[in-house]
């Protein structure tokens, strides 16, 4: 993610998959400025959570029964403050609100889980990459590669 250079906002992405393809996907300006880096993601992890949560409810409309649902991310930090509700007085600055994603992961809604940076498809929404990671991207999501005009 980078941050717009007139409003220092960040951009934010989430790509959903469902038997190895892409489903549904967002990339766009988060709707407040971040003060670090955990809170960028973190915020970004809540609205994928609440992608994954429709998503959920949309495949049991459909009749398909699905035990697990995971939320892979690639930042440390976030998984560790989703999971633990204790005070983290370098984060007491990121909004109560985002913290609905610790409800949904102690009801078992979905797993947050952490995935390499090098295996996150996500990453073609939110910054600019070399071909060979845009390839990963790609790949990830079961996307032909295409070739990079030289």
């Amino acid at each position: 993610m980078s941050a717009d250079v007139d409003t220092s906002r960040s951009t934010f992405g989430y790509m959903m998959t469902y038997a190895g393809g892409a489903v549904s996907w967002q990339s766009r300006l988060q709707k407040s400025v971040a003060l670090s880096t955990t809170e960028v993601e973190y915020m970004a992890a809540v609205e994928a959570g609440k992608e994954v949560i429709w998503m959920k409810h949309w495949i049991g409309e459909l009749g398909i029964r699905q035990e697990e649902f995971w939320l892979h991310c690639d930042n440390q930090s976030v998984i560790d403050l989703a999971k633990n509700a204790a005070y983290h007085s370098r984060t007491k600055h990121i909004q109560r609100r985002y913290h609905w994603i610790r409800e949904r992961v102690e009801d078992k809604d979905f797993a947050l889980t952490k995935i390499h940076t090098e295996e996150n498809g996500s990453d073609m929404l939110t910054k600019v990459l070399s071909a060979e990671k845009l390839d990963v991207c790609w790949r990830r999501i079961k996307m032909a590669s295409h070739p990079m005009p030289e």
